[in-house]
């Protein structure tokens, strides 16, 4: 009995210790985070001046890209010192980088800005892999951005919680070949224009980030988004029950789709290409002005063209992010403060160099700013932006999002 009473004393002892060093390690860590949030961007201006910034995030548009490593890497150099290293990785890779740098232990990473949101933001925060709160230490959020806005305050229903400044802004989009299609203003006319061109319309295959989002506008269509929002995603079999009458669509539309929907274009990038090519009528994008972009390539047919369905299409922010171990977060605050200032997103909203949609206040603008963004010429399939964003829904809660990508895929492919 003395001996397992002295086992029982070493365990609860070994144990003690073990909590202790936890402990310790996250007074620490919140004592290097507290020490950063403590200074004022005067100090981060002083102290990122001839460092480096490294910025992770999606590199497939060569628009993008250049933007991030002419424009604003240039404008970084010669107005801060700072150099902007740009890694085009896949969010999933750098979500996996990040967390096995943190679950290492490792004080300093290789990852300062992240762009990121939606479910995989709502993964980030859920392990611990970011830093934060910051955005009210970055004066060109207070300045030009809207920050009560619904848009701002959640990420797919998911409260940012000042771990994310906004990046820029996407709304889904149909494309279609003018000559050969009428505007598409909803489910049922969609519905009608297969019909009426057998084989010569399709949409991208859930999970596909484009794919997922048409199949959820036509959600939103058939069922509403009052409907789903408050389901719990744990329960798989209400989310499909609501989900009943768009199946229902999905289902009728599915024989006058390309190759009578026994199959679906992989991702958004193959159903390009098909539209690209004559093989369908029918394109979808995040990108409002994309199909400008492909039309002044000479990609895209001259009569391509865009729409919104009248009761809207889904819209969201995409975000910028701090590692929780960046190495340079003073850095990282520099780069995105200056991300948010009025020319920079003027500059990614021309189509001619991004087409993002800034995620601006032009309440908080002054009337030559106001007139300077109004002068910025959309191309030929580019919806005004107050339109845009009179048709504009929100995004479900990010949790949801996967469980109606299962169902689809339960329920419609075979």
């Amino acid at each position: 009995m003395k001996k397992f009473l002295k086992v029982c004393l070493i365990f609860a002892f070994v144990l003690s210790l073990v909590a202790c060093t936890a402990k310790e390690e996250k007074k620490a860590e919140d004592v290097k985070k507290d020490e950063v949030l403590s200074l004022n961007f005067e100090d981060y201006l002083e102290k990122s001046k001839g460092t480096e910034v490294t910025f992770y995030g999606w590199g497939g548009s060569d628009q993008t890209n250049d933007w991030i490593d002419h424009y604003l890497a240039d404008k970084l150099k010669s107005e801060y010192n700072i150099t902007l290293k740009r890694t085009g990785m896949n969010i999933d890779e750098i979500l996996n980088n990040l967390q096995n740098s943190v679950q290492a232990n490792e004080e300093k990473g290789n990852i300062d800005v992240i762009w990121i949101n939606g479910e995989n933001f709502y993964t980030a925060m859920e392990g611990n892999l970011l830093f934060g709160p910051f955005v009210n230490k970055l004066p060109n959020f207070e300045k030009y951005v809207d920050t009560e806005s619904e848009d701002i305050k959640y990420d797919f229903g998911y409260e940012t919680k000042g771990f994310e400044a906004p990046y820029g802004k996407a709304q889904v989009v149909m494309i279609y070949n003018s000559d050969k299609l009428s505007p598409i203003t909803s489910a049922d006319e969609f519905l009608e224009a297969a019909k009426a061109n057998p084989g010569k319309l399709t949409y991208p295959a859930p999970p596909d980030f484009t794919g997922s989002a048409f199949v959820r506008n036509i959600v939103y269509e058939k069922v509403g988004y009052e409907k789903l929002k408050d389901i719990d995603p744990k329960d798989k079999e209400a989310v499909r029950e609501a989900m009943k009458p768009a199946l229902e669509y999905l289902k009728e539309l599915k024989p006058y789709l390309w190759q009578e929907g026994k199959t679906y274009p992989a991702d958004s990038t193959q159903l390009d290409n098909m539209f690209a090519d004559g093989t369908v009528y029918f394109d979808v994008s995040y990108n409002t002005n994309f199909a400008s972009n492909m039309v002044d390539k000479g990609v895209f047919a001259q009569s391509t063209r865009t729409s919104v369905f009248d009761k809207g299409t889904i819209g969201n922010t995409h975000f910028l992010a701090i590692a929780k171990n960046a190495p340079n977060k003073e850095g990282a605050m520099v780069v995105i403060n200056e991300i948010l200032n009025f020319e920079s997103q003027m500059e990614k909203y021309k189509p001619e160099v991004w087409g993002d949609l800034p995620v601006i206040d032009n309440s908080k603008l002054s009337e030559e700013e106001k007139t300077a963004i109004a002068g910025v010429k959309l191309g030929v399939a580019t919806i005004a932006q107050d339109e845009l964003i009179s048709k504009r829904q929100p995004e479900l809660p990010a949790a949801m999002v996967p469980v109606i990508e299962e169902i689809w895929a339960e329920e419609i492919p075979n």
